[in-house]
């Protein structure tokens, strides 16, 4: 059976609490002994699931990395769960204006973990990438999603212009950002259902993707400083100003 491995606190908790029927058994560091290492345990213990204890040499052998955090679990291996064929049921629930994340073309793997957990923490209904050329649903992701992978619909599409004119023929504002949009985001009513569009590390917005956009809209950035913000932090600040817009203060 194809198996796959998840790393990370966060990351091994969400497949624990969103997915335990995927999971096969887990490798904790020897040494850790802390509150949020035992509440992990005790997770899996309820689960009946396999608990290795082992040295972190082992971790980083089985994660492929240094930042597993002293945990590690082994899983089956996981289909895409959501395709572009589920989108319309998933707009269709919401019992409130949406909020959706649309990424063109974001390749780096910790930039989309990044976004999918400001998604998350802000409560997007779906995030919506391009099925080629970006980044997928890996290990790598999850783990800097801190659970938002598990939390919020992940949809890749084939086709992002169609899929975005389909939104808008839905009534959803499609709004895409760029540095030099004559627009500030904080002149745009996020209120209504809306998708903010971010462009891919360097390159932006696509052209087509740009002309299928109802307006653009920019971060207004301090004279004399940096001329532009990782996606992943653009990110956070529309999804967090549709949020402070929309009245919802958790």
């Amino acid at each position: 059976m194809a198996e796959e491995q998840v790393y990370g606190l966060h990351a091994v908790m969400a497949a624990l609490d969103y997915e335990p029927e995927q999971v096969h058994e887990l490798w904790v560091e020897r040494q850790r002994r802390d509150r949020r290492i035992e509440t992990l345990l005790d997770t899996a213990t309820r689960l009946g699931l396999t608990i290795h204890r082992a040295d972190r040499t082992e971790l980083d052998r089985l994660s492929g990395s240094t930042h597993h955090q002293g945990v590690v679990a082994r899983l089956a291996a996981r289909q895409q769960k959501h395709s572009e064929d589920d989108l319309p049921a998933l707009l269709a629930a919401a019992e409130e204006p949406l909020l959706l994340l649309v990424l063109d073309g974001v390749q780096d793997p910790h930039n989309l973990g990044a976004c999918l957990r400001s998604a998350a923490a802000a409560g997007v209904h779906a995030v919506i990438a391009p099925a080629d050329r970006a980044a997928s649903l890996n290990a790598t992701v999850r783990k800097v999603a801190c659970g938002g992978a598990e939390i919020v619909p992940f949809i890749p599409v084939t086709n992002l212009a169609r899929t975005l004119r389909g939104l808008k023929e839905q009534g959803i504002w499609v709004i895409g950002t760029a540095g030099a949009a004559e627009v500030s985001l904080y002149e745009i009513d996020f209120t209504p259902s809306t998708a903010i569009v971010l462009g891919a590390e360097e390159k932006g917005l696509r052209r087509l993707t740009r002309e299928v956009c109802d307006q653009l809209a920019r971060i207004p950035m301090a004279e004399g400083g940096v001329e532009s913000l990782n996606v992943s932090v653009a990110t956070g600040i529309f999804l967090f100003e549709a949020r402070r817009q929309r009245g919802i203060n958790g």
